[in-house]
């Protein structure tokens, strides 16, 4: 009996030091769930939440050692968001381009500060207490704000973002044909050029016919003046001579006449007394 009470001890305590570490893995998960839940996880369909209110995000990739390292930290900084009246988040770039284009990732982590769609970039040291006394101190006053022409929710951003979007679809087609169609990759390239020459065009002939119809181009300098031709003086018909609000007097006009008679008996005796003139001198 005394045997099997002191083995009835040792069971006695391993099952509570079991139990104590169960309570203790429970509880650990439990506020590693909290943690997580303190951190907001921000997309293209929410993102903009954040030009209300202060917050402090971090762009971040799954395959980041350094990602890695600072999401306990991060975690331990969400803690700390209802205190410093501040709302954490994150993003993964692998998951969201677009965002990951409109903030002008370049590196990683990435971390922005945001009060009421002012934005501006912390670069100071990447612990919790620096974290909380960057906001805490309001030591964010210091560090120049992005300009509003490159700030994520400006034009300029949103039409980069779209361009980090289009480019990703294109990646995860292409992967799609080499992959799951066994298209080699050269394949894939032709595929592509071809599909780029044909919008290409359809997009110029689109653009060339809304541009005829909404500004027309002008027709040549004279395409539709009359072509005036002057006929020559004695060819001229008595009716088609300019009227005049004179009347029209006829023996002016028999006198006209006369005249140009005249005149062209004159040039015709004139030349042929040049003709008799040179006859003569070739016969001497």
């Amino acid at each position: 009996f005394p045997k099997m009470a002191a083995v009835s001890k040792v069971i006695s305590r391993s099952q509570f030091s079991t139990a104590i570490s169960v309570l203790f893995l429970v509880a650990q998960i439990l506020f590693c769930d909290a943690a997580k839940r303190n951190v907001v996880t921000l997309t293209e369909d929410n993102w903009t939440s954040m030009l209300e209110g202060e917050w402090m995000v971090e762009f971040y990739a799954p395959w980041c050692p350094a990602c890695r390292n600072l999401q306990s930290t991060w975690e331990e900084f969400a803690d700390w968001g209802e205190d410093l009246e501040i709302q954490v988040g994150k993003v993964d770039v692998t998951e969201e381009a677009g965002l990951s284009g409109r903030f002008g990732v370049t590196s990683l982590p990435t971390i922005y500060h945001v009060l009421d769609g002012e934005f501006r970039k912390y670069t100071g040291s990447r612990s919790k207490d620096d974290f909380i006394s960057f906001v805490d101190d309001k030591k964010w006053e210091s560090v120049d704000p992005v300009e509003s022409w490159k700030a994520p929710n400006s034009f300029l951003m949103s039409c980069v973002s779209w361009l980090f979007k289009i480019s990703m679809a294109v990646r995860t087609i292409h992967t799609s044909i080499t992959e799951d169609y066994g298209i080699p990759v050269w394949g894939s390239y032709c595929l592509f050029a071809a599909f780029t020459i044909v919008a290409g065009l359809l997009i110029g002939m689109v653009l060339v016919i809304i541009t005829d119809c909404l500004c027309p181009a002008a027709p040549p300098k004279g395409f539709y003046e009359p072509v005036q031709m002057e006929m020559p003086p004695t060819q001229v018909r008595r009716e088609d001579r300019p009227t005049t609000d004179e009347p029209w007097d006829e023996e002016e006009e028999r006198e006209e006449e006369a005249e140009e008679e005249e005149e062209g008996d004159a040039d015709e005796d004139s030349d042929a007394n040049v003709r008799k003139r040179t006859v003569k001198a070739t016969a001497e």
